[in-house]
């Protein structure tokens, strides 16, 4: 995993916790890499979890409620430093369809060895409703739902947001605007 996502966890921690709360949570994970990262290293995921876990258990927030809440921080960051991913669209419907053929494409230039989730997009019901497939073997389905709904903020609209587990590594997202 790619140590942006680290780094922006911590960065999110210790604005919302202090330092001292990043200093506890490396502490009690144990990592392997000691919790030095840089945003263009390369970890193993399991690290993220560990810190979540233990954030979690620090400041008694279910594990899935701090990884949606990641997940909208990480849109906004990720829209705050790449411009030109979120300028492609002022539809969030359509950005979101842009993920997997244009965001992820750029993204693999940028960091070849990023191992990103994959995603199928289809609109079967209306022009208002997206299903959003996402597949990956690291079960980020909650960050994955706070990546879309901190897409939703960064286009100042709402939805109704469905979740249904496929398989053992997919998850279905049906996203149906609010008008």
């Amino acid at each position: 995993m790619k140590g942006v996502i680290f780094t922006e966890f911590l960065s999110m921690v210790e604005s919302a916790h202090g330092l001292d709360m990043v200093d506890t949570i490396i502490e009690k994970s144990d990592l392997p890499s000691g919790g030095a990262y840089t945003a263009v290293g390369t970890y193993p995921h399991t690290e993220i979890v560990s810190l979540v876990c233990n954030l979690s258990e620090e400041i008694s927030v279910p594990v899935p409620d701090l990884l949606k809440a990641y997940g909208q921080h990480l849109f906004h960051r990720l829209a705050a430093s790449y411009p030109s991913f979120v300028a492609q669209t002022d539809d969030p419907l359509e950005f979101l369809e842009l993920v997997e053929t244009y965001i992820h494409v750029e993204v693999r230039k940028l960091y070849p060895d990023a191992e990103l989730p994959s995603f199928e997009c289809s609109r079967p019901n209306a022009p208002n409703e997206l299903h959003m497939t996402y597949h990956s073997v690291r079960h980020m389905e909650d960050v994955c739902e706070g990546l879309i709904r901190g897409s939703l903020e960064h286009f100042h609209r709402t939805a109704n947001i469905k979740r249904q587990s496929i398989d053992d590594d997919s998850e279905l997202f049906i996203i149906t605007l609010n008008n």
